[in-house]
């Protein structure tokens, strides 16, 4: 199980048994980071830790474990002096994202537990003589043959919104162990409970803008230093945006000058690339432009495997450049801090949307589930915040961290339990209104709030030339989703002449640099073809034959766009040929 997870030959692994108490657990970290330490033990070697992703906690906590008379010699010591202290009671008082497996020698006791949300995912699975869990589902289907089958309400899942839900996986008898969960073993017997509900969040009373504007401005400067307190240096990873923005305004001194740097294509600069520099330049950060390069079409099918494999599928085929990215990164700092999840957070944007595959595409007997999970997914009527949180963030947007965290460690403080429970008492009004980070951002670094953003919402309520501004830079960024995976069909004639007019103006491109729709009808249409037409995609249960035959021509053709129809397939051919055919050899 441990080496299906060993993806980079800077990882390190080791397995901790206690048969006895029926517990055979292993871990994978990397190398240099705390948790390639592992196990974390007690003084007397009664309590045992094995610990996967990060814990951020107060100073005050820290030092209260040591006026107790801990020793705290590595940064996860105090978990379980913590636990010593606390009991059960423990994991009410972490806050990050994380999963482990605690180990209690004194009640021959076993803790299995992750974070509030479930973003750091545990995969399980009940067997007639024992629990399997893993962070990553390859562990499982390595040594459960049975779970080796395709799950047909988890597919019916991903082909209505690119992701599986509410703790479905696509793989069959597998599942997600829910956010907050605290599973305990002993005795041959498993007592499950949680030991958070949304709904404490979820009952606080609104307060007043000036309030929320205040307490954001506390929460936020308080809480960032934890996430600037590492071993290895830090990366910020800068964007045109408020959300990178906010950590520079707010950046606390570290032990080591961070270094920033920005995603981008292979030529040219998105208004990211410039905007990000600008305030890189501003703070006295060394900034830098990570580019795709040639080696990212010609080895595609290598960068798209291994990041459908790393991910479990939950990051499809036109995920591949976050790895590639993040690669980069590692070169620069093992630690990525970023703004991911501050407007699905602060601002309630939601991107857990249908996907809108073709009709056509679904076979008949698939088509009315994925039709019933449409509509009956849209009715939940989860608070905004709530979904954003425990739903959006650990079921859709699981992939990005994921990918991430298989070449940097991965952290973002919009996820801190201070922060998302602030998020909840937000006033009554614009649900994305950008009010809070501009004041944020101005109260604490009048520099950066002068620099724009890269859509100018800053001018919302700004004079008219400031308002026709933003009006221009709002088009600018649909007209880039057009020309990417967003073109109509009826639009796609006059492709070419776009191309040609964007070669000597350059109207396309200043938002965004991946161009999938494109790439699949141009530098990756061999790729395309040559997995579209494999008889054995032709025979999968929930595509149509007869459609996939002529996708890929009517897309290469500029016929028709099936960008999102294209990469469904290709996605879980991945799936089913690496994770599923493959499972029996770790890779």
């Amino acid at each position: 199980m441990v080496a299906t997870m060993e993806h980079e030959r800077f990882y390190t692994s080791g397995c901790y048994l206690i048969p006895e108490l029926g517990v055979h657990a292993g871990w994978i970290a990397h190398e240099g980071c705390f948790l390639a330490s592992q196990p974390f033990v007690s003084e007397t070697g009664d309590v045992v830790l094995l610990f996967s992703g990060e814990c951020f906690i107060d100073p005050e906590t820290r030092a209260e474990l040591r006026r107790r008379g801990h020793r705290i010699e590595t940064d996860n010591d105090w978990l379980v002096h913590l636990y010593e202290e606390e009991g059960e009671r423990f994991f009410e008082k972490l806050n990050g994202l994380f999963s482990g497996v605690l180990i209690d020698k004194r009640r021959n006791q076993a803790f299995l537990f992750n974070d509030r949300y479930g973003s750091e995912r545990i995969y399980w699975c009940q067997t007639g003589d024992a629990t399997y869990f893993a962070s990553e589902v390859k562990a499982i289907l390595r040594v459960v043959p049975e779970t080796r089958a395709f799950d047909a309400q988890g597919i019916a899942d991903f082909l209505s919104y690119d992701c599986t839900l509410e703790g479905r996986t696509l793989f069959q008898g597998i599942q997600l162990l829910p956010g907050a969960s605290v599973w305990s073993f002993k005795d041959a017997q498993c007592r499950k409970r949680k030991y958070f509900s949304p709904q404490t969040w979820e009952s606080q009373p609104a307060v007043s803008e000036e309030e929320f504007d205040s307490a954001l401005d506390e929460i936020f400067k308080r809480v960032l230093p934890r996430y600037f307190d590492s071993q290895g240096k830090i990366g910020i990873s800068l964007t045109g945006g408020l959300d990178s923005r906010m950590i520079m305004a707010c950046r606390p001194q570290a032990r080591e000058s961070p270094v920033s740097y920005t995603f981008t294509g292979k030529e040219h600069e998105t208004l990211d690339d410039r905007i990000a520099a600008q305030v890189a330049n501003a703070c006295g950060v060394e900034h830098h432009l990570l580019r795709l390069d040639d080696n990212f079409f010609s080895d595609f099918a290598s960068h798209a495997d291994r990041t459908v494999y790393v991910t479990d599928g939950s990051f499809g085929v036109m995920g591949a450049h976050e790895v590639y990215f993040n690669r980069q990164a590692r070169l620069l700092a093992p630690v990525r801090l970023t703004g991911l999840f501050g407007s699905e957070i602060l601002r309630r944007v939601c991107t857990l949307k249908p996907v809108g595959l073709s009709p056509r595409l679904i076979a008949a007997e698939f088509a009315e589930l994925v039709t019933h999970r449409v509509r009956e997914f849209a009715v939940n009527g989860a608070h905004p915040v709530a979904s954003a949180a425990f739903e959006n963030v650990p079921w859709n947007l699981f992939g990005t961290v994921a990918a991430s965290r298989s070449q940097i460690v991965f952290r973002t403080p919009y996820l801190d339990n201070e922060i998302v429970a602030l998020a909840f008492r937000a006033p009554k009004g614009p649900p994305r209104s950008p009010r809070p980070a501009l004041r944020l951002i101005e109260n604490n670094s009048k520099v950066l709030r002068c620099i724009p953003t890269n859509r100018r919402i800053e001018c919302k309520n700004a004079g008219l030339l400031a308002r026709l501004r933003r009006s221009v830079f709002e088009g600018s960024f649909k007209l880039d989703y057009l020309h990417n995976e967003g073109m109509p069909d009826w639009l796609l004639p006059l492709d070419s002449i776009f191309e040609r007019i964007d070669s000597k103006m350059r109207i396309f491109g200043h938002h965004k640099f991946l161009h999938y729709r494109s790439w699949f009808a141009r530098e990756l249409a061999p790729y395309v073809k040559s997995v579209l037409s494999d008889s054995r995609i032709r025979g999968a249960l929930f595509w149509d034959p007869g459609f996939l035959e002529g996708m890929a021509r009517q897309h290469i053709w500029g016929r028709r766009n099936y960008t999102v129809e294209i990469n469904a397939v290709l996605t879980l051919e991945a799936v089913d040929r690496l994770l599923l055919r493959d499972a029996g050899g770790a890779r």
